[in-house]
């Protein structure tokens, strides 16, 4: 297989999202990428992109679905890396503004075991998202 000039194969080109209502998607998924650097790409009346290097977020309303939900069948979330302790800590803090709710709080932020810090947030439309502590 032949990536694109530039590209290395294998890495992650897009993720498409499919939601129920896009402006309740942007308040959400919107915010959270544009605070983890990723900006505004493309836009049509029924969806919206942001990009971050050669890697974009669609996140588009579509009338042919069904209810999405983490613990079904298909995706289960997307996982971010966040610079340092401290801006997990003041995503997941500010996450609950825009849409968000904390996930597995009773054990944040080691849900993921011991050595892994992180923050699992859910939006509105069921969507998880979880927030990795690149460094110490």
């Amino acid at each position: 297989m032949t990536a694109s000039p530039g590209m290395t194969a294998g890495h992650l080109h897009h993720v498409e999202l499919w939601v129920p209502d896009l402006a309740r998607a942007e308040r959400s998924i919107g915010w959270l990428l544009g605070e983890l650097g990723w900006v505004e790409h493309q836009r049509w009346p029924a969806g919206v992109s942001w990009r971050l290097g050669p890697t974009y977020v669609v996140v588009e309303r579509s009338p042919a679905m069904d209810a999405h939900h983490r613990l079904g069948t298909g995706l289960n979330h997307l996982a971010f890396h966040v610079a340092g302790r401290a801006e997990v800590d003041r995503l997941v803090a500010a996450a609950t503004e825009h849409g968000w709710s904390p996930l597995f709080a009773d054990k944040y932020p080691h849900a993921g075991g011991p050595d892994h810090y992180a923050g699992y947030i859910e939006n509105t439309d069921g969507f998880e998202v979880e927030l990795v502590a690149s460094s110490g």
